[in-house]
């Protein structure tokens, strides 16, 4: 069952909370073993909140997993993938507004998922927790950064769970483990209090039916106290998309790496396959894409960006810890990552801001010359071998030149602002997920959504389950 149909058996009276929990709690413990996805547990917290007087929300008393990284927890412990956090056992003093929305709308949160540190790469294997398994084939990986949702959700532990995404890492493990990821645009839920809603990052789920993705974001969207960017309200709520006719829409696909690196066989057939299905569906799917994607000097800016956020949380971490990080303390890659930060001029981060503006415009251009979507693969390969980004302490920007090659799709529309969501309509004939991104228009949500559901009653997915 997905979480709508869990809370409609709590809302009728047919189970209680603590008995949705209880399963949720048995299912982790038998599975997990083989999977290393759920690395912060608070299962007794869990039943005291399952017991008692939960609030009337649209998921009461369902069970939910959030990710181990910037999302606090008022008194829970949170890592973000760093081994002087975990070892420090370091509580948080508040909830962030979203995890305050998670409750508010009647969820159960037992627990943290695993990350990569920072959620700095698309796989996730921090030194800190160890690798989590793909539920699919156990030695790949489940994706990152939010791969320890991913494989929570995908391996039947819970519904859904939070997610977050700051270059793909909603979409990226969403494609890796056959799930629904959707980026939201930015601006659509708060960051609040700590963390700026003007940055690469959004925050939202992944889940196995596209209406648990759009259900959760009625319950969570809209600003938070002193926010900035703030997408426009959409026009009903979002499970009022689901099933609704879109018309006949003017869809652009790119099946090809836009800068002439290679894409694997099955993604490619991927994006044609589900191009030839929307035709069927009456759409309009023609070769045509942004030119921004054309890009070359793409990488820099975001890179410059991308940075800035390491030396930013090493900051962080110093404030958690009571003092700085020593060189051991932070992985090599996000360690080189935040020495060329301290050494940024406040011209150079004024350049990479003023470029990302620049690409913000000519990116968006595309859809306001008219087109209404944007189909591509999601991922340029089917999920990688564990180890495959790993770390070298000889080379640690090695991890994030092999990690660009793997997901060239998904980090054009963090810069960008627009929503986006990975779909796992396509799988190998062994049985891989390989998922197809649509990328809507800023503020579209309800575009995605409409689509979305297009595709998962023409060709169904969720009775898909792995044998882990």
């Amino acid at each position: 069952m997905d979480a709508v149909d869990q809370a409609a058996l709590v809302a009728s009276g047919e189970v209680s909370p603590s008995e949705l929990l209880e399963a949720a709690i048995e299912r982790i413990e038998r599975i997990d073993p083989a999977i290393n996805a759920v690395v912060i547990r608070w299962f007794d917290h869990a039943r005291e909140t399952a017991r008692g007087d939960l609030p009337d929300g649209p998921f009461r008393g369902v069970p939910f997993l959030i990710k181990d990284l910037f999302a606090t927890y008022a008194g829970q412990r949170i890592s973000n993938g760093n081994v002087a956090l975990k070892e420090a056992h370091v509580i948080s003093d508040a909830d962030t507004t979203l995890v305050s929305r998670h409750r508010r709308a009647g969820l159960v949160i037992a627990g943290r998922t695993n990350s990569p540190e920072l959620g700095s790469v698309p796989t996730t294997e921090p030194i800190a927790w160890g690798p989590t398994h793909n539920p699919w084939d156990t030695t790949r990986t489940p994706g990152g950064s939010s791969g320890g949702a991913a494989a929570a959700v995908a391996s039947g532990m819970i519904p859904f769970a939070h997610a977050s995404d700051g270059g793909g890492s909603i979409r990226i493990p969403a494609a890796c483990c056959g799930l629904v990821g959707l980026k939201p645009s930015q601006g659509r839920i708060t960051l609040g209090p700590i963390r700026a809603e003007t940055g690469l990052s959004v925050e939202h789920c992944v889940s196995r039916t596209v209406r648990d993705s759009a259900a959760l974001l009625d319950a969570t969207r809209g600003p938070g106290i002193g926010d900035s960017v703030i997408a426009p309200e959409p026009a009903r709520p979002y499970v009022e998309e689901l099933g609704a006719d879109p018309g006949r829409l003017r869809i652009g696909i790119l099946d090809h790496h836009p800068q002439g690196g290679r894409v694997a066989p099955e993604c490619t057939a991927a994006a044609r396959a589900v191009g030839s299905l929307l035709e069927s569906l009456g759409h309009s799917v023609d070769p045509g894409w942004p030119k921004a994607l054309d890009d070359n000097a793409f990488g820099t800016f975001f890179g410059a960006l991308w940075s800035a956020q390491m030396g930013l949380s090493r900051r962080l971490f110093t404030d958690q810890l009571g003092r700085p990080l020593t060189d051991g303390e932070l992985e090599p890659l996000n360690r080189v990552q935040a020495d060329f930060a301290d050494n940024f001029s406040s011209v150079d981060y004024a350049l990479a801001l003023s470029a990302v503006s620049g690409y913000r415009r000519a990116m968006q251009s595309w859809w306001h010359e008219g087109w209404d979507l944007l189909l591509t693969p999601t991922l340029a390969e089917l999920p990688l071998p564990l180890g495959t980004i790993g770390i070298d302490p000889k080379d640690p920007m090695s991890a994030m030149q092999r990690a660009g090659e793997f997901v060239p799709f998904t980090p054009p529309f963090n810069m960008s602002g627009q929503p986006a969501v990975s779909l796992p309509v396509e799988w190998t004939p062994d049985g891989l997920p390989v998922g197809v991104q649509l990328v809507a228009a800023y503020g579209r949500e309800d575009l995605l959504f409409r689509v979305a559901s297009q595709l998962e009653q023409a060709k169904p997915w969720v009775g898909r389950t792995p044998n882990i």
